[in-house]
């Protein structure tokens, strides 16, 4: 299913100008999940952390027991080269993605060497700057790493994003503020949380149920550099109820404030808004 429109797809050593297909039906990552990606942006001709993205969803690949073929270098190259279909207007998802061929002879594990690789272009415009969300409780956690591959980015961990966010769509919210297993506060439902409190930030410490993202550090960097003090910590939901100031950071959007959690109403902040300034001035020096 195609989120937005105008893709454009790298698979068997080239671009293709549509929506190619990619998996065969006994594919391992069809049928046994054994699928990671990674999302970065394109957008006003620039490719913010691109590189980074492309060094992680390696790193996912190798979570999930596959060898990258593809090194993170090489990827970024073939993404530049797809990138000139498109003009400095068009906003872009770039996603880059591995998934088991074959299987061992319980067809349980992916053979580490049988790997498809596919890169796609799609384009989806940011947000509005002034887009904010609403934000409710659910009773589905974050998994731990004894029981999922948190430490990647991988598909067979979003189904149980979808059922917290088809929980609080249900309930009139927009996205999810979730517990890890422990019941602390660790992310929404599609991206990192932060909060504001009396001029400082904090956010959940990474603890192993939830990528600390790529966007969040990117974040956390200008901040300390504009001299915001930033605190990594647990957090509860008690916490978010007291703040002044809440938003997410995530690649598809990079920052969204949030205008409320549960009944506890945010304006969209100083903070915030200083942040977004911040981010899109820092993306400006990452040209194509």
């Amino acid at each position: 299913m195609a989120t937005g429109t105008n893709i454009s797809t790298w698979f068997d050593g080239r671009w293709h100008r549509e929506d190619v297909m990619i998996m065969r039906a006994a594919d391992h990552g069809s049928w046994l999940g054994s699928s990671v990606f990674d999302g970065a942006r394109f957008f006003n001709g620039n490719t913010p952390d691109l590189l980074a993205h492309c060094e992680r969803v390696n790193r996912s690949a190798r979570a999930l027991m596959l060898n990258p073929t593809v090194t993170a270098e090489t990827m970024v190259e073939i993404i530049r080269e797809g990138l000139k279909a498109y003009g400095p207007q068009d906003a872009v998802y770039i996603r880059p993605m591995y998934w088991g061929l074959e299987g061992d002879m319980t067809a349980i594990v992916p053979d580490p060497e049988q790997v498809g690789f596919a890169i796609s272009l799609e384009e989806i415009p940011m947000a509005p700057a002034d887009t904010a969300v609403s934000l409710g409780r659910t009773s589905f956690r974050r998994p731990v790493l004894e029981s999922s591959v948190v430490n990647a980015k991988a598909g067979c961990l979003y189904p149980n994003n979808a059922r917290m966010l088809n929980e609080v769509r249900r309930r009139g919210f927009g996205n999810a503020l979730v517990a890890d297993a422990m019941g602390n506060v660790a992310e929404s439902a599609t991206a990192n949380v932060f909060m504001v409190k009396d001029g400082e930030v904090f956010t959940p410490i990474p603890n192993g149920t939830f990528l600390a993202g790529i966007t969040r550090a990117r974040h956390m960097s200008n901040m300390q550099r504009d001299g915001i003090t930033v605190h990594e910590k647990v957090l509860s939901f008690a916490d978010f109820e007291q703040a002044d100031e809440v938003f997410l950071t995530g690649n598809m959007s990079k920052i969204t404030a949030v205008r409320a959690f549960e009944d506890t109403s945010y304006q969209m902040g100083p903070v915030t808004r200083r942040l977004r300034e911040m981010y899109w001035d820092w993306a400006a020096s990452e040209p194509l």
